[in-house]
C-alpha cells in the first residue's frame, strides 16, 4: 500500500473514531469499529489507544503516527450507527477507503439531527410518564410534562449558546425546581417532588453511567472512570440546582 493511501486510512480511522466518542458511544464499541476499518484497510497490527479526550493510533510498519483531540462530547446515537454501517460496507468491500473518507466527513458535519422542538417534546413526554411509573398523581401529568419541557428548552439553550458543562444542567434544574414549586402554590399541581423527579429525567446522565460500567467491565479503566466522574458530576449539578429551591423557597 502507498504512503498516501495509507494516510488516508489512518485519517479515515481517526475521523470515525473522533465521530463515536463525541456521539456517546463506549469506548469498547470505538476500539472494535476502528480496530475491524484498519485490518480491512490492511493493517495487521494496529496499534490505536481511545480515551473519552483523545485517540492515538500508529503503524509500526510505516513508521506512521498520528493523534486527534477529542474537545466535545454529546449524545447522537445516530451518527454512531451510520459509522457502524460504513465500517460493515467497508469491510464487505462495497467502498473504497476514498469513499469511506467523503462519507465519514459528511456524518461529521451534515448528519441531520432531531430539531429542538422534537427534543423539547420528547422531554415533556418523558417526564410526565416517568412521573407516573414512579407511582405520582395523574392531577400533576400535564404540569409535569410543560415543566419538563421547559426544563429541558433551558438546558438546550445554555449548553448551546454558552457550552459550559454542568452549569446548563444546574440552571435547568433550578428552572424545574422554581416552576414545580410555584405550580403547587397556585393549585396546578398536587406534589413538588413527584413534578421535579419526572422533569429532571431527560436531564439525567444514563448514558454516560450506562458506558461508563460497560467500559470498565470491558477493561478500559481510564475512560470508564472518565465518564462515571462525567456522570457524576453532571448528577451533582443537577441535585444542587435542586437542591437550592428546596432550601430557600
Amino acid at each position: 500500500m502507498q504512503d498516501t493511501q495509507m494516510q488516508e486510512l489512518i485519517d479515515s480511522v481517526m475521523l470515525a473514531g473522533k465521530i463515536m466518542i463525541e456521539s456517546g458511544a463506549d469506548i469498547a464499541r470505538v476500539d472494535d469499529t476502528l480496530k475491524r476499518i484498519a485490518r480491512n484497510g490492511g493493517i495487521k497490527e494496529p496499534k490505536i489507544f481511545e480515551t473519552t479526550t483523545g485517540i492515538m493510533m500508529s503503524v509500526p510498519d510505516y513508521k506512521l503516527a498520528q493523534v486527534e483531540p477529542i474537545q466535545k462530547r454529546t449524545i447522537d446515537l445516530e451518527k454512531v450507527s451510520r459509522v457502524n454501517d460504513i465500517s460493515r460496507a467497508f469491510q464487505l468491500k462495497k467502498i473504497t477507503v476514498e469513499e469511506m473518507k467523503v462519507k465519514l466527513e459528511f456524518i461529521d458535519k451534515k448528519a441531520p439531527f432531531f430539531a429542538w422542538t422534537w427534543q423539547v417534546l420528547a422531554a415533556a413526554m418523558i417526564s410526565c410518564t416517568l412521573m407516573i411509573m414512579y407511582n405520582g398523581h395523574w392531577q400533576d401529568f400535564i404540569t409535569t410534562a410543560v415543566i419538563g419541557g421547559l426544563g429541558y428548552a433551558c438546558y438546550y439553550f445554555i449548553n448551546t449558546t454558552f457550552k459550559i458543562k454542568f452549569v446548563s444542567e444546574f440552571l435547568a434544574s433550578l428552572v424545574i425546581g422554581v416552576l414545580s414549586v410555584l405550580a403547587v402554590r397556585n393549585n396546578l399541581g398536587i406534589s413538588v417532588g413527584m413534578i421535579i423527579i419526572g422533569s429532571v429525567m431527560p436531564l439525567v446522565p444514563g448514558v454516560p453511567i450506562t458506558n461508563s460500567v460497560r467500559d470498565v467491565l470491558a477493561g478500559h479503566l481510564l475512560s470508564g472512570l472518565a465518564r462515571g466522574t462525567e456522570a457524576l458530576l453532571s448528577a451533582s449539578a443537577i441535585a444542587l440546582g435542586i437542591a437550592m429551591v428546596l432550601r430557600f423557597m
